[in-house]
């Protein structure tokens, strides 16, 4: 999946030159944490955050105080070393850089213009729509040899079985690299069945497999 296919087109903006003010009367109104802000070529000069504007306010209350500070241009609290992505960037590729970088938006810039946005909300949800973990069904885990075409091998029981897969994760096993594990989400309420075959077949079920517990 590709960041245009998740990121929001329709931006909300300012400019440097407008005041905190409208900022965070924007940010109340829109419900959103994070301003771009473009010149007149559209391109993006800066951003501002909710934090910033927090950040920017006196703690204690004083009127008069926050009165001057909501006036002044939002170019004084603006961030200008920003971090940016484009729209045929992969979703997990931009994962990356939203946990290496700790930021929660990213801009999207095509040919020096703001295209769109994304942020850690919208991965989230992302990842939630990918896993499959939105929908009815049960996960299973399985730990395997790291070899070629385990997978075509498992995934040939699920389909003896007649259970379709919302989605498989494969990672390395932490424990031992000569093994990795598959997480399976399916569509099905009851795994009994299938997991008892993979069972059958040889393979290492690890989840559902607490002990004690009745299949």
């Amino acid at each position: 999946m590709i960041v245009e296919q998740i990121m929001t087109k329709d931006v909300i903006t300012l400019t440097q030159d407008d005041s905190i003010k409208s900022a965070h009367q924007l940010m109340r109104e829109h419900t959103i944490r994070h301003l771009p802000l473009i010149n007149q070529k559209d391109e993006i000069i800066g951003l501002v955050t909710e934090r910033d504007i927090k950040d920017a306010t006196p703690a204690s209350w004083d009127d008069g105080r926050l009165q001057e500070i909501m006036k002044m241009p939002l170019s004084s609290i603006m961030k200008t070393n920003l971090i940016t992505g484009h729209p045929l960037d992969f979703v997990e590729e931009v994962a990356v850089l939203f946990y290496d970088h700790k930021i929660g938006c990213l801009p999207i810039i095509n040919r020096g213009k703001l295209v769109g946005i994304i942020t850690g909300t919208d991965l989230l949800h992302t990842m939630v729509e990918l896993t499959g973990a939105n929908k009815p069904g049960s996960q299973i885990e399985i730990q395997v040899e790291n070899r070629p075409g385990i997978l075509y091998e498992v995934t040939g029981i699920f389909c003896k079985q007649n259970i379709n897969v919302h989605s498989v994760l494969v990672y390395p096993d932490p424990d031992n690299e000569k093994y990795k594990i598959l997480v399976f989400r399916v569509a099905t309420m009851n795994p009994i069945k299938v997991i008892d075959q993979l069972k059958k077949e040889g393979l290492h079920v690890q989840w559902p497999n607490i002990p004690g517990m009745s299949l």
